[in-house]
């Protein structure tokens, strides 16, 4: 098994990275502002059977080589703190030109066929399997599971490398899944708060592209005292 602090670290070190807004955030707000809370909830289990879909086939790939070499580990920890700061650094000078999320809701709009909150089957299928396609190619998936959750295995513990990674990949994964979920539920019930202001979600956006600039130069430093 791991340790209470493995889950605390990992807690801590991914929590912000999935709240802030990225492509599952904005794909599911547009599916609440477009669709209202029912094609909103299963775009986020699609999405979240997407990310657990990529975790698993990361974990698998890139277990063995850690368990190998500590060299590999160090790689691995600076180039996902440099490539955690770049993504700061883009989000913040781009955070303007992120598409208006009226727009979004429009694109993503479908004839109603029924009302905005009363979702037959075939549309909440036409949700999910979106959703799914979404996690699978989410960037922040890869830097999740593939740059920051294998810092907080245990090289030298008894429980298998590969096997404390998939537990630890729960963490994220349930995390990504309530912070979807109040997304999307906050989304449908205050949609005129979202269509009212381009700025608001640009200030959201900068906030969390400071946030992840700051975390990868935590990682790095807490690396390099480490060492």
């Amino acid at each position: 098994m791991v340790e209470g602090s493995q889950l605390l670290g990992i807690t801590a070190a991914t929590a912000l990275l999935i709240v802030v807004p990225g492509p599952s955030v904005l794909f599911v707000i547009g599916r609440a502002l477009s669709g209202g809370y029912g094609r909103a909830l299963a775009s986020v289990a699609g999405n979240t059977l997407g990310c657990a879909a990529a975790a698993t086939a990361i974990t698998l790939g890139l277990g063995p080589f850690i368990q190998r070499s500590d060299l590999v580990l160090a790689v691995i920890r600076y180039a996902g703190a440099a490539y955690l700061v770049w993504l700061g650094i883009r989000g913040w000078r781009t955070a303007g030109k992120h598409q208006d999320p009226a727009a979004e809701a429009a694109e993503a709009a479908e004839p109603p066929e029924a009302p905005a909150n009363d979702v037959p089957g075939p549309a909440v299928r036409r949700a999910f399997l979106p959703g799914i396609l979404v996690g699978v190619s989410n960037p922040k998936v890869y830097i999740l599971f593939a740059a920051i959750l294998p810092q907080f295995v245990a090289p030298h513990s008894t429980t298998p490398l590969i096997a404390q990674m998939l537990i630890l990949a729960l963490v994220p994964l349930l995390i990504g899944l309530l912070s979807d979920s109040a997304w999307a539920l906050l989304a449908g019930s205050a949609r005129s708060w979202f269509l009212g202001s381009r700025g608001r979600l640009r200030t959201v956006n900068r906030a969390g592209a400071a946030a992840i600039a700051g975390l990868g130069a935590t990682i790095a430093l807490e690396g390099l005292r480490q060492n």
